[in-house]
C-alpha cells in the first residue's frame, strides 16, 4: 500500500508544493483536488492543484518523477444528479475533462460522487442515476480511466437536509449500483469514517467489495453518545459527530488495515485530513498531516 494524503486540505500550496511537501515526508502517493478555477461551494471544495482547463503536461510529470510521487486519483467531488440541470451539466462536463486529464497524465483513477436529489427518495434518485451515470462510465472506459465513488452522505448541515447530496453510501446501494452499472472502470473510494458515523460495520464491507475497491480514504470520526442520544439519528451528522485525524476517533485502524491486507489491497491510501483542531493556520494543517502520517505508519510502511 502507498500511504499518501488528499491536496485539498492545502489550498494555499501550488501543486509543486504539495509534491515537494509529499516527497518530503517520505510520502509515495498524493490525490490531487481538481475543482474548476472558481469559488468554493462548501469547506475543502474549489482547490484546484491540476486546472484540467490549463496545465503543463511535461512540468508535472517530471515534477512526479523527480520526487518519486504518483497520483492516486484526481479528486472532484460536485453532485452529479443535483435537480438543477443546468448545473448538473457543468459538473458532468468537468468529470469528463477529468477523465481525459487522467488519462492524459497516466492517473488511474477520477475520484467523486454519485450525488443526490436530497428531496427525492432513494427509488427515484435510482431513476436519475440511470439517465445520468452510464455515459459517464462509458466514457471513462474509452479513456481506460476508473471513477472511485466516495461514500459520504454529504448531510453534515441543514443545507444539506433531508437526504444528503450523495447517493452510494451503503452496500445496499452499492449492490445496485454496480448491477446497473457492471464495470470494472466502476468502483469504490472506500472512506471507513463515513460507515462509523452511521453506526455501521465499517469492517465487513472492505472484504464483501474487495473487488470493487480501487481506491482508500483514510479519515477517522468521533460520535459523541450524548449528542446522538439528544439530537437522533435524522440530525445533520456535524451535530453528533465530527472527523478527527487518525488514532483520535473511533476507528479500530489496526482491523482495517488488517482488512486490506486480507483482500490483498495493493493501492493507495490516502489521508483526508477534517478535523477542525487542526484548521487555524497552514502550520497546524501541516501538522495534522505529520501526526497522520506518523500513526498509519505503524500498519503501513
Amino acid at each position: 500500500m502507498k500511504l499518501g494524503f488528499m491536496s485539498a486540505i492545502l489550498p494555499e500550496y501550488s501543486f509543486a508544493q504539495i509534491i515537494d511537501f509529499s516527497a518530503g515526508l517520505g510520502m509515495k502517493s498524493v490525490e490531487l483536488a481538481c475543482w474548476p478555477v472558481g469559488k468554493a461551494e462548501r469547506r475543502y471544495a474549489g482547490v484546484t492543484h491540476i486546472d484540467a482547463d490549463n496545465y503543463d503536461k511535461t512540468f508535472i510529470l517530471e515534477k512526479l518523477a523527480a520526487k518519486n510521487i504518483e497520483i492516486s486519483g484526481l479528486g472532484y467531488y460536485p453532485n452529479p444528479l443535483t435537480p438543477d440541470l443546468a448545473q448538473r451539466e457543468v459538473y458532468v462536463a468537468h468529470l469528463k475533462k477529468l477523465i481525459e486529464a487522467a488519462k492524459d497524465l497516466g492517473v488511474p483513477n477520477v475520484n467523486t460522487f454519485i450525488g443526490k436529489n436530497k428531496d427525492a427518495a432513494i427509488a427515484e434518485n435510482f431513476k436519475i442515476f440511470r439517465q445520468v451515470w452510464p455515459d459517464i462510465i462509458r466514457f471513462a472506459e474509452d479513456h481506460g480511466i476508473t471513477i472511485c465513488i466516495e461514500n459520504s452522505p454529504m448531510y453534515y448541515t441543514e443545507n444539506e437536509a433531508p437526504g444528503g447530496n450523495n447517493l452510494g453510501i451503503t452496500p445496499a446501494i452499492w449492490d445496485e449500483m454496480f448491477s446497473i452499472i457492471d464495470s470494472p472502470h466502476f468502483g469504490l473510494n472506500y472512506d471507513p469514517s463515513h460507515l462509523a458515523m452511521m453506526r455501521m460495520d465499517y469492517i465487513a464491507p472492505i472484504r464483501a467489495f474487495a473487488a470493487k475497491i480501487k481506491h482508500f480514504h483514510i479519515k477517522d470520526v468521533t460520535v459523541y453518545p450524548e449528542k446522538w442520544d439528544r439530537v437522533g439519528f435524522f440530525a445533520p451528522s456535524l451535530e453528533y459527530s465530527q472527523p478527527k485525524l487518525p488514532g483520535l476517533g473511533d476507528i479500530r485502524w489496526g482491523r482495517v488495515i488488517s482488512a486490506l491486507n486480507d483482500i490483498k489491497y495493493k493501492g493507495c491510501v490516502i489521508l483526508e485530513i477534517e478535523d477542525r483542531a487542526f484548521e487555524e493556520t497552514v502550520e497546524d494543517k501541516l501538522k495534522s498531516i505529520v501526526l497522520s502520517q506518523r500513526f498509519m505508519s505503524q500498519y503501513i510502511y
